[in-house]
């Protein structure tokens, strides 16, 4: 049985004042929760203060996106061994917002999926399609190939053991993030199969390990219809995460969910 996974995505949100009160809500919520995995991504500045914060707890901490270069003249670049030194666990890989905003490719994202890897931290690579992809009736096939991306170029080796360092798939259909739209739980449910499909024509142990998690508006009123899904392995949160209540209260129905299926 894969274990749940909520991670909370700050974004560009926080202070130093801010994120103390945050981090200080959230890790008291979730003190006695054992039954599922936790983490928060947050801005660089902050690692810092995120470790400090949350070293000794059950809650880990992650960057929200890795250089595809180990080092260079790359002005403002996040390289994944920083992420290592602030004792990162996890990164989000191929965000949407920075496809969109940044132009980061495919071909980046997978280049930074291995960057990930080679650092020791779980990368979280990201996969979605935009509104007018679905209305399109083409949201499988940008999907299959944002997936290939990392297939292709990484290969089953280096996903195999992606998976043994418990490496993440995030589906995040770019229409839903943000906008209080969400996918159905079945709309969902069915990404999630045809994602793990992918990697099963390839590995199908690979495929039955790998963690996927839904991402896109998921709040405290629908988190459990979607935790339920038995493709969904959890959740990877933007708004909500920002609201210990609200976080705190998905976190536990994960772990709810999670007894359930087990």
């Amino acid at each position: 049985m894969r274990r749940k996974l909520v991670v909370g995505n700050w974004k560009m949100h926080g202070s130093l004042a801010q994120n103390k009160a945050l981090i200080t809500s959230v890790t008291a919520g979730l003190r006695d929760l054992d039954n599922a995995d936790f983490a928060v991504c947050v801005p660089a500045p902050y690692l810092s203060q995120a470790q400090s914060l949350l070293q000794g707890t059950n809650v880990a901490w992650g960057g929200q996106n890795v250089s595809q270069h180990e080092y260079g003249a790359y002005t403002g670049a996040v390289s994944a061994r920083m992420l290592a030194d602030f004792g990162c666990t996890y990164a989000l890989i191929g965000h949407s917002e920075r496809r969109v905003l940044i132009h980061e490719t495919n071909t980046t994202a997978a280049a930074s999926f291995g960057m990930a890897l080679k650092a020791g931290l779980t990368p979280i690579f990201c996969v979605g399609e935009t509104l007018e992809e679905r209305q399109a009736g083409v949201s499988e096939a940008v999907v299959a190939s944002q997936m290939i991306a990392i297939l292709n170029t990484l290969g089953m080796d280096v996903l195999s053991k992606a998976v043994q360092l418990r490496a993440v798939i995030a589906y995040e259909p770019s229409w839903a993030i943000g906008t209080g739209r969400t996918a159905t739980p079945e709309q969902a449910q069915a990404m999630h199969v045809f994602i793990r499909k992918q990697i099963a024509e390839r590995d199908a142990s690979v495929a039955g390990r790998v963690r996927i998690l839904y991402g896109g508006s998921v709040n405290p009123s629908n988190a459990s219809q979607l935790f339920v899904m038995p493709d969904i392995d959890g959740g990877l949160i933007g708004r909500c995460s920002l609201n210990p209540d609200e976080f705190i209260e998905i976190c536990r129905t994960a772990c709810e969910t999670s007894a359930v299926a087990g």
